[in-house]
């Protein structure tokens, strides 16, 4: 889920303007994709080695330390994209203030101002708080331990675990990417007269305003 998030803000900076981001649309998903892999597979790791030094009657401490790592080290992938996804928000409205529409992409005006593309806007953000807040809770829960008060609690379980993460998968596939982003590529950008300006200048260039192509003499002409 977190990877669909990070690959799901490429598009949006691509959407507003690559000019509003201090790095590459790109970049995102190739910055944060491999290290949210990174730390489900020492999760993975670490859960394996606490599983079979338990059934093996040996210390699982060992595994128990290797998971509780991948899970603050999501955390802390989480947090940074946190930071820049909020960095982005705030050089986007400067910038817009400064510059007006000037500052974001022409392209995609019809996408922005789709009433689905803006929901998806506010779920996306709501499904990645409560992908942060599930991710904290797993690191200070095992990080008590196995016989730690959080672990034990059912309530807090419920609530900072399941109802997380129902709520994440309910809002991304509620206002899936794929439908939002399709209504606003559906509408057809609105013209402006920079637009007709630019088109009466291409097309004088290719000889097609302004220039009459007088016709070449026969050979009756010449005669």
């Amino acid at each position: 889920m977190a990877a669909g998030i990070y690959l799901t803000l490429s598009r949006i900076v691509v959407t507003f303007g690559p000019e509003n981001s201090r790095i590459k649309p790109l970049s995102y998903p190739r910055i944060f994709i491999p290290r949210d892999i990174l730390s489900l597979v020492l999760q993975a790791l670490g859960g394996g080695m606490a599983s079979a030094a338990s059934h093996s009657n040996k210390s699982p401490e060992t595994g128990d330390h290797i998971m509780v790592t991948g899970l603050a080290f999501q955390v802390f992938t989480l947090l940074v994209f946190v930071v820049l996804c909020t960095d982005f928000a705030v050089r986007t409205f400067t910038r817009m203030n400064r510059m007006g529409d000037s500052a974001l992409d022409p392209t995609h005006e019809s996408l922005r101002g789709s009433l689905k593309f803006r929901l998806f806007l506010v779920a996306l953000a709501l499904s990645t708080i409560c992908v942060f807040i599930r991710s904290v809770f797993r690191v200070v829960e095992l990080g008590e331990g196995w016989n730690g008060a959080l672990i034990k609690n059912q309530t807090l379980f419920i609530v900072l675990e399941g109802v997380m993460v129902v709520i994440a998968v309910l809002m991304l596939n509620l206002f899936h990417p794929g439908l939002c982003f399709r209504e606003g590529y559906a509408r057809k950008p609105r013209a402006t007269k920079q637009d007709g300006r630019r088109r009466f200048w291409q097309r004088k260039g290719n000889g097609e305003v302004g220039e009459k192509v007088s016709p070449s003499p026969t050979r009756s002409d010449k005669a």
